[in-house]
This record gives C-alpha cells, sequence and structure tokens, in this order.
C-alpha cells in the first residue's frame, strides 16, 4: 500500500469518528481508470450523513466513474491505504451496498430487471444510517411509467426510512425534484457542452440538474447508422414540441386516445371482469377442478 500510495499520488485521509460525520473528498480520483487514461478529472465530493445526491447528465460523462471512486475511496481508508485524492475526510461506514450495471441470469431463470430488483432488495433490507449506497440506472428495464415509479420510490425509501449516504444516478429527470421535497436531497450533474452538433464531455460534477441526457449523441458516436441518428433526433424534436403535462413522456402519435395504455395490470383485468372479458370469471369457473377434470390429456389431445 505504501508503495501504491508513492508511485499515484495518494495522501493520507483523515478519519472521522463523529456519528453524524458525511464524506468530504478533494480532488477525488478512480484509483483504476485514472491508470487506463492519458488524462483523468478530479472532482470533489461533500456528501451530508444521510444525504441523497440524484445524480444526471450524459452517458459517458463521468456519473458511474464517480459513483464508484468515492466508494472505492472509503473501502481504501477503512483497509489503511493512502487514497486518490488532494484530501479526504471520511467516516467509519458499516457497509457498502451497490446497485450498477445490468446483467441476467438466464439459467437461474432471471431478466436483467429482476436481477436489478433483487438487488435492489437487499439494499433497501439490509442498508441503514452506516451505509453507504451506489444506485444507478434504477428501474431502466420495465415501462417508463414503472421504472420511474420504482426509482423514485425507492430514492424516497432510502432518504425517509433508511438515512444511508446514497449516490443515486439516473436518468429520470423528473427525480431531480426530489431536492424540493425532501431535506437530504441534492442534486448533482456531470456538464457537457454543444457546438455545431458536437457533444463535448468535461467529465466535471457541479451542483444542479442535467437539463440533457444527450443519449443521440451517444448513439452517434457509438457508430449507429446515420439514417438512425437523424430520425433519432426528428424524433426526439417531435417529442421535446409535443405537450407533456406533468412531466411525462409524450404519447405516441399511432396510439389512438381512447385506447387504454399502461394501465396498471391490477385495473386492466377488473376491467376485463367488469366486462365480461378475457379476466372475467364467475365464481363456479373459480371452483377447484375436479379429479376427473385433472386427468392427463390423451395423445390426440397433446
Amino acid at each position: 500500500l505504501a508503495a501504491v500510495a508513492v508511485a499515484n499520488d495518494y495522501v493520507r485521509p483523515t478519519v472521522i469518528t463523529e456519528p453524524d460525520a458525511g464524506i468530504r473528498i478533494e480532488g477525488g480520483r478512480h484509483p483504476v481508470v485514472e491508470r487506463t487514461e492519458d488524462a483523468f478529472v478530479p472532482n470533489d465530493a461533500d456528501l451530508p450523513r444521510g444525504s441523497v445526491a440524484v445524480i444526471t447528465g450524459p452517458n459517458m460523462s463521468g456519473k458511474s466513474t464517480y459513483m464508484r471512486q468515492v466508494a472505492l475511496t472509503v473501502v481504501l481508508a477503512q483497509t489503511g491505504s493512502f487514497v486518490p485524492a488532494q484530501a479526504a475526510r471520511l467516516p467509519v461506514l458499516s457497509r457498502v451496498f451497490t446497485r450498477v450495471g445490468a446483467s441476467d441470469d438466464i439459467a437461474g431463470g432471471q431478466s436483467t430487471f429482476m436481477r436489478e430488483m433483487s438487488e435492489l432488495t437487499g439494499i433497501l433490507h439490509d442498508a441503514g444510517p452506516d451505509s453507504l449506497v451506489l444506485l444507478d440506472e434504477v428501474g431502466r428495464g420495465t415501462a417508463t411509467t414503472d421504472g420511474r415509479a420504482i426509482a423514485r420510490a425507492a430514492a424516497e425509501f432510502v432518504h425517509d426510512e433508511l438515512g444511508a449516504t446514497t449516490l443515486f444516478a439516473t436518468h429520470y429527470h423528473g427525480l431531480t425534484d426530489l431536492a424540493a421535497d425532501r431535506e437530504r436531497v441534492f442534486n448533482l450533474h456531470f456538464s457537457a457542452t454543444r457546438e455545431d452538433g458536437d457533444v463535448t464531455f468535461l467529465h466535471r460534477v457541479v451542483r444542479g440538474a442535467s437539463s440533457s441526457s444527450y443519449g443521440v449523441e451517444v448513439a452517434e458516436l457509438a457508430g449507429v447508422p446515420r439514417p438512425v441518428v437523424e430520425r433519432s433526433r426528428e424524433l426526439v424534436a417531435a417529442d421535446e414540441g409535443s405537450p407533456t403535462p406533468n412531466g411525462s413522456e409524450p404519447v405516441p402519435d399511432d396510439i389512438d386516445g381512447d385506447t387504454p395504455h399502461d394501465v396498471p395490470l391490477r385495473e386492466f383485468l377488473a376491467e376485463d371482469d367488469d366486462e365480461g372479458g378475457p379476466g372475467a370469471s364467475s365464481a363456479d369457473d373459480r371452483t377447484a377442478p375436479s379429479a376427473d377434470d385433472r386427468t392427463a390429456p390423451s395423445a390426440d389431445d397433446r
């Protein structure tokens, strides 16, 4: 650890034992990423104990790197190591919880979203006031309405019930209004500039909420065919010009106004039940099958 600290310009952290001590890092860096890049932009972190930082900004702007470098700095300090920063004042934390990345478990019968929810479940059951929690893009694997609702409810629960110091990265920009509703919630974002259609990521974290995720620009950088990129820009422009009451996403033009969409399953089944549709069933229909009904199908039936 001493050799690494000298070679990579680490600093000795100050460990604060007061129960309400938060995380304060000046010029923090990611100990792995900084070794793979020609230049690395350091960032500060000032996280009061029990606060929730909602982090917005473009893809590839540095949100995930920032969250992980804060966690790694805490872990390194508690192993007795110097840390990659100009200065650091850190509390003693009990555990670090993370909900980051996207993966499935096909053999185990779990989709990416189910894995995400399982990880979130563990955090919401086990984290507490002495925990550091990283939540990266909660709710992205399902419908926008459901995903946004889960993300907001989880953030509120962490703040109201757990009191864990939390970094919450999201593309649901509506979550940024939590800062007005909750005392210990505040907004951070990673800045970017756009000039002549070109976006430059500054990798610098600043206070406040981001105004855009620049998803189409990132798609273009990745090499998505130009017709797809240009059509995406047309659709974004059309959506931005559509009325969006209460900050919700516009309804696509090809959906009839009388057709229910994004209706909760319980309501959908209740409506079908009232109309005698697919969800309808009489008391007789709901009785258990008789022994004759449970006999195996014949070869013809199969």
